[in-house]
Formats: C-alpha cells, sequence, structure tokens
C-alpha cells in the first residue's frame, strides 16, 4: 500500500472533528489560510438551548450515521454537478 494509500484510509477513519484539526494543520503547514476555517474558527459558541424539535433532529441524524444512511461529499457533488 502506498502512503497516499494509507494516508486515505487513516482520513476515512477519523471523526469529523479530527478530520477538521488534520485539515487545519495541513492548511498551516503550507503557508495558505482557508477563509471559511478561519471565520469558524473565531465564530462564538453556540450556547443558546435547543428546543425540542432541534433535539429530535439531532438523534434521527446520529441514527441514519450509524445506519450507513449518508452522503460521501464527493456523492454530493456529483449529485449537484
Amino acid at each position: 500500500m502506498t502512503a497516499k494509500e494509507k494516508l486515505r484510509q487513516t482520513v476515512e477513519e477519523l471523526s469529523e472533528a479530527e478530520a477538521q484539526d488534520a485539515l487545519g494543520f495541513i492548511v498551516r503547514r503550507q503557508g495558505k489560510r482557508d477563509a471559511l476555517a478561519e471565520l469558524l474558527e473565531r465564530a462564538p459558541l453556540d450556547d443558546e438551548p435547543t428546543t425540542p424539535e432541534e433535539d429530535e433532529g439531532a438523534r434521527e441524524a446520529k441514527k441514519e450515521i450509524v445506519r450507513g444512511d449518508v452522503l460521501s461529499a464527493d456523492e454530493i457533488r456529483r449529485e449537484l454537478a
């Protein structure tokens, strides 16, 4: 297995938060800053209470993830193209 293949496999196993951290590291190493990433890093935490409807939506989304009923970013891009 090549280094790139190992990297791809490792990335697929990361949580979203871990992937975000890794991407931030890579971007900083390249000396480039992503405007959206900078904006999100500076955004205040959302500390407002959620509604019961929002809580239910989050529970349903988590169930969909467990079932594997999700689309990858590449699949979404292909659908929108």
